[in-house]
Parts: C-alpha cells; sequence; structure tokens
C-alpha cells in the first residue's frame, strides 16, 4: 500500500506514491527507487507495477508527476520544461530520502523514456546517488526527432512544427500552450504515432492521464542532449534498450551507456513493451532487481532469462 506525498519544487506543489519497503536492508533502512515517467506520462499509468515490484523485493519506492501532469499541481496544464523537470526530480529524491525506514544515503534514480535521459543528468551532477537505473531512454533529442520523421506524413509534420513554434511563442508572452495529441494512430497528428503505440499507451492509461502535450516538446527536444554527461557518471548504472524502439533511438542509448561505464540489457521489442501488460515487462523488473541487489543488498529471486 502505498501513501500520497506532497512536495515542493521550487514554489511549485508536486505529488507522489511512496511504496515503502516490504522488508528493511540495513541496520539504517532500505535504499528508495525514485521513479520518474516518460513524456506526457503520469504515475497512474504504468509506474505504480514498477514501484510495487521493487517494493516487495526489499527496495522502498517513490514515484512522483511532473509539475502541470498527473495529481501534481501548476498551470498551465500539460506543459513541457525539461529544466523544471530535472527540478522536480532533484526536489523528490529529497522528499524520498526523508521518509521513515529509508536509507537517505543509498537513493536510486530511476527513469523511463524521457525520464531515462533525466537519469544520465541527475548521475552525473548529483553527488552520493547510490545507483541509477535509465529504461529505454531518450538521450539526444535530436537522434528521435531524425527517427520519428518516417512516422509521420509531411502535411502533419507541418502542422506539428507551426503549432510548436506557436505554443514557444505564446508561453514567452505570458500565454497559455498550444497542444496537441500525445499518442495517435498512424497519419494523425500527435507526437507519436508508430503502429501500435495508441493502443498500447491508452490501455495503460490511468484517470488522471490526459492525451495532450505541450506542443513545443519538439522544439524543447531540439536542444535536449542528456547524453552529454554519460561520461561524468560516477556510480553504479544500468541501462536497459529495447532493441527494435521506434520512440528512443536504440544506438544512441547504446552510445550514452558505453560512455557511462553502465551494464547494459538488450531486448528484442519495441518501446511500450517493457511496460505493464507487455512481453518484456518480468524480464526489465527482475533485471532491476538483480542489478539493485548486486550493488545495495536485496532479493535476487526469480530472474527471467
Amino acid at each position: 500500500m502505498s501513501t500520497t506525498i506532497r512536495f515542493d519544487s521550487g514554489g511549485a506543489t508536486c505529488v507522489g506514491e511512496f511504496f515503502p519497503a516490504a522488508k528493511q536492508l540495513g541496520e539504517d533502512g532500505s535504499p528508495v527507487v525514485v521513479l520518474g515517467h516518460g513524456l506526457g506520462g503520469t504515475v497512474d499509468s504504468g509506474l505504480v507495477r514498477f514501484a510495487e515490484s521493487l517494493s516487495m523485493a526489499g527496495f522502498a519506492a517513490f514515484a512522483f508527476d511532473y509539475r502541470y501532469f498527473g495529481a501534481s499541481e501548476g498551470q498551465p496544464r500539460q506543459r513541457i520544461s525539461m529544466k523544471e523537470q530535472i527540478a522536480d526530480f532533484r526536489a523528490a529524491c529529497t522528499t524520498a530520502a526523508a521518509q521513515p525506514g529509508v536509507d537517505p544515503s543509498r537513493i536510486v534514480v530511476w527513469g523511463v523514456s524521457l525520464a531515462g535521459g533525466h537519469v544520465f543528468e541527475l548521475a552525473a551532477t548529483m553527488p552520493g546517488l547510490a545507483a541509477a537505473i535509465s529504461l529505454t531512454p531518450i538521450v539526444s533529442g535530436p537522434a528521435a526527432a531524425i527517427a520519428a520523421l518516417p512516422q509521420h506524413r509531411p502535411a502533419t509534420m507541418l502542422r506539428s512544427t507551426v503549432t510548436g513554434w506557436r505554443s514557444a511563442l505564446s508561453q514567452r508572452t505570458g500565454g497559455p500552450p498550444a497542444t496537441i495529441p500525445l499518442v495517435g494512430r498512424p497519419g494523425e497528428l500527435a507526437t507519436l504515432t508508430p503502429d501500435g503505440y495508441y493502443e498500447a499507451y491508452t490501455a495503460m492509461a490511468g484517470p488522471t492521464w490526459r492525451n495532450e502535450i505541450d506542443a513545443q516538446v519538439g522544439v524543447q527536444l531540439g536542444g535536449y542532449r542528456p547524453g552529454k554527461h554519460a561520461d561524468a557518471i560516477g556510480c553504479p548504472m544500468l541501462v536497459q534498450i529495447a532493441d527494435f524502439d521506434r520512440c528512443a533511438p536504440p544506438q544512441a542509448a547504446a552510445k550514452a551507456a558505453f560512455a557511462a561505464r553502465a551494464e547494459v540489457r538488450h531486448y528484442p521489442c519495441d518501446h511500450f513493451d517493457v511496460f505493464p501488460g507487455g512481453d518484456w515487462f518480468d524480464h526489465v523488473v527482475d533485471h532491476q532487481i538483480v542489478f539493485l541487489a548486486r550493488q545495495l543488498g536485496g532479493s535476487t529471486a526469480t530472474v527471467a532469462g
């Protein structure tokens, strides 16, 4: 059972769910894994099962929503700000470290998709982290944009670009963002449109999730290169790559993982196959538990492949 926790991040109120460890690992408390979601995600849209699995293995878990998303506050809704998401992640780590039964010296940052990229920056710039886990990460915005080009019709790509610049200009002058659907079917105007993505994302969507995103996400991704921090990472790191990922380019992730001297796991699947309900979810979680147990101490039961 989880506890809802509200915390401050630079004047914004964020909300997270704390899952205590099912058993304490260590005299000073258990390690805590802080989980951040991907692009437009929310805690109730994929993170809970990860957090529950880690909790059962003896690791406390704290999954949170960025400001503007899900249960967290902040206006305008669905706004994308990489800088603010990184700040929220840092604040979530501070909050998680203060929870009962947690060893504050054993904090782990965990991110999937866009947050998998955030983890590279956090692991390189937060002293004292015990470990980092990056699942199907976007480590290069430009690489992700190039990979997405064949998935969009020229007309929809043009509409998306124009809407993105309109959103960026509106926010610079104090106006609201213009939004587009986060996920759509092939040929539709949306950020993610590969075949099967709409069905996969909406199948795991919780009540706080909204199928819309700040259209300037494309503008933000143009300058998003968290992989550049890889060679500065000093803590143990696990990078999990979906080899047929049509959202987060696997070649870029592999290159960043090598620079970070990370442990790497490969899965013959696409982006959403590693989420709850996907064929590779159990494998991914088992490998995370084994990695954390080896680095921090804990259960190694039931490893899949």
